[in-house]
């Protein structure tokens, strides 16, 4: 059975925690392959419009090209349109019939996982690979007991323990332990500048400079 994953987000801009989680959860899971899921424009976050859905695609399409087992899925900016994670779930089952699919999201996600449609369907739907974050804290009591019955926490373990498992599961991994945002990118380019060079690849920081984004 294949092992793939999807990690869910605006990518605005891609930047090295996020490929960093990538790079990590490939060999900790065995997947073959990780995509990342740029939305079109996530319906929990309102309160700005992102950069373009090619821009965002382009970008990670140059932070990943040398990597063969992580490509860009461009599923939810096809639609062009808000999507909500649990009908995309129901996409990917239909995609991946055979297969065993992972949806990974951060501690930022997970502390508002409440705020998603339909929340705890999202979290029993399918597998899930909750990824810890320097400063945040992964508490599990604002989940249902249904879901936190699914919880497997590996952070103090040397490898995965699903091989048996027919349920869905959440798993909680520290293996990355990268602490940007890019929010806070996207904040020190404001000027124009790129001084924060180290938390963005650097075909991104030249694509950025080059059209001129986030200025």
């Amino acid at each position: 059975m294949k092992r793939i994953a999807y990690f869910g987000g605006t990518f605005d801009p891609v930047h090295n925690g996020h490929l960093s989680i990538a790079r990590s959860l490939v060999p900790l899971f065995r997947l073959d392959r990780f995509f990342f899921l740029p939305a079109f424009h996530a319906p929990h976050k309102s309160d700005r419009e992102p950069t373009s859905a090619f821009h965002r695609f382009a970008m990670l399409s140059l932070a990943t090209r040398s990597d063969p087992a992580i490509a860009v899925s461009t599923l939810e900016l096809e639609k062009g349109e808000k999507r909500y994670t649990i009908d995309t779930l129901s996409e990917l089952r239909l995609l991946h019939p055979e297969a065993k699919v992972f949806f990974v999201m951060g501690a930022d996600s997970w502390a508002d996982i409440r705020t998603w449609r339909d929340w705890e369907d999202v979290l029993l739907s399918s597998n899930h690979i909750i990824v810890t974050r320097p400063g945040y804290e992964i508490g599990i009591g604002h989940v249902t007991d249904a879901v936190r019955e699914r919880i497997v926490d590996l952070r103090a373990a040397d490898g995965t323990t699903d091989e048996n498992s027919k349920d869905k599961m959440i798993y909680i991994t520290d293996a990355v332990r990268y602490d940007a945002s890019a929010t806070e990118v996207r904040d020190d380019l404001g000027d124009g500048r790129l001084d924060n060079k180290e938390d963005i690849p650097a075909e991104v920081a030249n694509y950025i400079e080059k059209y001129e984004l986030y200025r």
